[in-house]
């Protein structure tokens, strides 16, 4: 089944086209910002759903896919960074801890939406403050959630990941699949 992936993530696309799902990209532009009080995961399930059915008001016909991942640590939402100072911040409450992912998938169709939250919790390794300013003046942290992509440099720090690899690139791919089933 086509369907029509409502985010500009390169990942995401990626992550679909590697696991055989034919699909178009429309991105949507939605507000991000996280509601007082709002939980990693009720944060990311609002955003998901905002961002399918914004595709969907704009492909009433089709199915859309819409996503959206955050880190948290101690319960406090990391979004993508500002800038080095923010990615730098980030990185050092991560560094010898454990965090958790979320994920969250939602698929408009038919007037209707459904959504699934996928959590990992990933191990970091405790991090010199060089390694985090080599990682940080690399750039792969400027667009990702929590300020590392865990396919990239920032690998050599994860020590351990429970849930879905996938889910932490962000897109679980084994969600996508269980939601578009008919």
């Amino acid at each position: 089944m086509p369907i029509v992936l409502a985010s500009a993530s390169p990942r995401r696309a990626e992550l679909l086209a590697a696991a055989g799902f034919s699909f178009a990209v429309d991105a949507v532009d939605i507000d991000e910002s996280a509601l007082p009080g709002e939980t990693p995961e009720a944060h990311v399930r609002r955003l998901a759903r905002a961002k399918a059915q914004a595709g969907a008001d704009r492909h009433p016909h089709e199915t859309v896919l819409g996503a959206d991942t955050v880190v948290a640590v101690d319960g406090r939402i990391l979004g993508k960074p500002r800038d080095a100072a923010d990615a730098t911040a980030m990185l050092t409450a991560l560094s010898g801890r454990v965090h958790y992912v979320y994920t969250a998938v939602a698929v408009a169709e038919n007037g209707a939406v459904r959504d699934e939250v996928d959590v990992s919790a990933v191990t970091f390794a405790a991090m010199a403050p060089g390694d985090i300013a080599a990682y940080v003046a690399s750039g792969e942290p400027h667009d990702k959630a929590g300020a590392y992509a865990i396919q990239g440099w920032a690998a050599r720090f994860i020590l351990r990941l429970e849930g879905s690899y996938s889910g932490v690139v962000g897109l679980p791919v084994a969600v996508v699949h269980r939601l578009l089933k008919p």
